[in-house]
């Protein structure tokens, strides 16, 4: 029996949540972290929006009914928490998270030399993803990074299939104009 069918069935038993929950931490943390630190960035606010994540996904495990994938699920409340932390960081500062020139920086502070490596295509990958806005950085996220099929996007963000290959298609054609791609 797989991992997320063995959590799945001790959902079923409000006495075996706490075991579930442990073995969600265990299977599902470093996914959700990077999952939340494409879109939040920094590894600090990633750390805080990971932990809301899961005292949030502890408070609803009686809410999990198997109608999705558990990760789906879990992916679902991890983004929520992710976008709301931009929100209300946006909502804090007055900044348009779509134009934020101090991530950029931070990127660009990284290693230069005259030799493109791999480190330098990711990161000027990296720079690019952080220049879109932000529902085509997730999604592009989700898509590429992550490897989930547009309708586990569609179930994690509400989003509708068809909104969500435009705005993957767009990001993908922007990212090819700011790499210099035509």
């Amino acid at each position: 029996m797989k991992k997320e069918e063995q959590i799945a069935e001790l959902l079923t038993d409000v006495s075996k949540h706490p075991e579930a929950f442990r073995m969600i931490v265990a299977e599902y943390k470093e996914r959700l972290y990077f999952l939340i630190r494409k879109i939040v960035i920094d590894h600090d606010d990633t750390d805080d929006v990971l932990q809301e994540a899961f005292v949030k996904i502890w408070k609803n495990l009686d809410k999990y009914r198997g109608d999705s994938k558990l990760y789906t699920w879990l992916y679902r409340i991890a983004t929520n928490e992710a976008l709301t932390f931009l929100r209300r960081r946006k909502d804090a500062h007055n900044l348009s998270m779509d134009e934020n020139p101090e991530l950029i920086n931070l990127l660009e502070s990284g290693s230069r030399t005259e030799h493109i490596s791999g480190d330098d295509i990711a990161m000027a990958l990296q720079k690019a993803i952080l220049q879109l806005p932000e529902k085509q950085r997730i999604v592009f996220n989700m898509k590429y990074f992550e490897h989930l099929t547009y309708e586990e996007i569609s179930e994690i963000t509400e989003t509708s299939v068809g909104g969500l290959k435009a705005n993957y298609h767009a990001a993908r054609k922007k990212i090819e104009q700011i790499l210099g791609g035509n």
